[in-house]
């Protein structure tokens, strides 16, 4: 494994995909697509070739610094490796436009779901396959990379508990990671590790699914889709699914894994024996989730209080259920809607207004899960220290208690949690503006906005008072909506870091 330690981390990556072009192609084979099959296959040669030729080239380049070299490799992997995997996806399709397949890849590739084709009958199985696994291996990608570049960076969330720079317990753990002589070494180590944890809780959402009654092809994309959050679908979402109560409830308690990184990575980034029932992260999802969900249940129920007809108690369990299924899903920013989610609607003949789910993305799930938002843990921060401002107003000469990280989330860490807050709202509003200036109306413009920044493509079917089509939108607007869900992945902070001069002499 010591070659790959001393090629580009980009080229690296672009090797890894070519050779993902071999799944659909062997899909198609099986299915007998054999125009897909040669596509694919004819892409896998001709991009393996391509990166043969690059690696040749880059193989005994040492750039000065490791980790910008990292950071930027990420960002070159989610801004030209989508024109790679475009290539064969256009070519297959055949009746579509370059910038369609491309905006569909960057959709996949960044987890956002977004999608041009709604018409899911449009694409051969071998092409949703794809897809999904587009979106599948963007997963892998970011919880790797959150371990292995963001952590030691102090960047994706993990600067909430690092903020101080002090001697705290959290510090002393992000910069263990750090001790590692190579950054690449810790990469292909990370690699190595999360990989077979990744592969393996999607092959038992597979396999569950499957028992739970779906049909395979499409339990294998649902399983892809769960686990890195893209809420990519070959039948158009969970409604159609066959697996319907039993499914669904398999797919939320695998929605756990984008709610807290201790689900998944416990003790590798320094939390030591800190288990679920102390962490801060998935305390605030339980809290968010019940009481979200509680306040949908509650209003759909007193709608249904003031109509003449009664309704039974299954009624009233799939109206709970599918508000629960439903918050849970958009707070993880997969996007998945209930089967029984519009069973509410029909029980007490409110619509469910979409600033909710709006909102849940908004706050997207844990730091280093494939969940995308502010991240749980920021909102924690804030709140921390909005409860301790409000203390020291009834008791100014209060101390505050919960030890030195706790006071450190409190302050530096709330600071720095608004700081990104802003950010996050000023790239809202400027994406509102440019998607104005190609002709979207302005609700249009903030419910896509929020869905490319938040990752959360199914966002737009959902919140907005009329489903909005992503076919229907300009190109321009296209476009805007990639940059936006690569800036929505990758997140504000880590671009700015690439100009921080600190970054450039590490």
């Amino acid at each position: 494994m010591n070659w790959i330690t001393r090629l580009p981390f980009f080229v690296v990556l672009m090797g890894f995909g070519a050779l993902a072009m071999l799944v659909p192609a062997a899909h198609g084979a099986i299915m007998e697509d054999f125009m897909t099959m040669r596509v694919f296959f004819y892409g896998f040669i001709l991009f393996s070739i391509l990166t043969l030729m690059i690696a040749l080239a880059t193989a005994g380049y040492t750039p000065p610094s490791v980790a910008r070299s990292q950071l930027v490799g990420l960002l070159a992997a989610f801004t030209v490796l989508p024109l790679m995997f475009a290539v064969p996806f256009y070519e297959a399709v055949g009746n579509t436009t370059y910038i369609n397949a491309w905006f569909e890849m960057v959709s996949s590739f960044t987890t956002t779901g977004a999608t041009v084709y709604e018409n899911a009958g449009r694409l051969t199985p071998s092409l949703h396959l794809w897809r999904a696994l587009v979106g599948w291996l963007g997963g892998l990608l970011v919880w790797i990379t959150a371990v292995s570049i963001f952590a030691p960076m102090n960047l994706g969330g993990f600067e909430v508990r690092a903020a101080a720079g002090g001697s705290g317990g959290a510090v002393r753990s992000f910069t263990q990671i750090a001790k590692i002589a190579d950054p690449s070494e810790r990469l292909v180590r990370y690699t190595l590790t999360l990989t077979p944890i990744y592969a393996g809780l999607t092959l038992a959402l597979w396999i569950g699914l499957v028992i739970m009654g779906e049909f395979p092809y499409i339990a294998l994309c649902h399983a892809m889709s769960v686990l890195s959050t893209s809420g990519i679908s070959p039948i158009g979402g969970l409604y159609f699914a066959a697996s319907r109560f039993w499914g669904e409830l398999l797919i939320f308690f695998f929605f756990a894994f984008a709610l807290s990184r201790l689900t998944f990575s416990r003790g590798l980034t320094g939390e030591g024996e800190q288990g679920l029932r102390r962490d801060p992260e998935f305390l605030t999802a339980l809290v968010l989730i019940g009481s979200v969900t509680a306040l949908l249940f509650l209003r759909h129920f007193i709608g249904a209080s003031e109509t003449e007809e009664r309704a039974n108690l299954v009624e009233v369990a799939s109206a709970l259920w599918g508000a629960l299924f439903t918050v849970t899903s958009f707070l993880t920013t997969t996007g998945f809607e209930s089967h029984y989610w519009d069973g509410a609607a029909d029980w007490s003949g409110l619509d469910t207004p979409g600033l909710f789910l709006i909102g849940m993305a908004l706050i997207g799930g844990g730091v280093a899960t494939t969940a995308g938002g502010v991240k749980l843990l920021r909102i924690y921060a804030l709140y921390r220290h909005g409860e301790r401002e409000q203390e020291r107003l009834l008791h100014p000469s209060s101390v505050g208690g919960g030890g030195r990280e706790a006071r450190r989330i409190r302050k530096q860490g709330a600071f720095i949690s608004w700081v990104f807050f802003m950010l996050f709202a000023l790239s809202i509003a400027t994406i509102m503006l440019l998607l104005s200036l190609t002709g979207v109306q302005f609700e249009t413009a903030m419910v896509l906005a929020v869905s490319a920044l938040s990752t959360t493509g199914p966002l737009a079917s959902v919140a907005a008072e009329t489903p909005i089509s992503y076919a229907g939108i300009p190109d321009g607007a296209k476009a805007i909506l990639a940059a936006a869900m690569v800036l929505g992945r990758l997140e504000t902070l880590a671009i700015i870091a690439l100009f921080n001069p600190e970054i450039w002499q590490r």
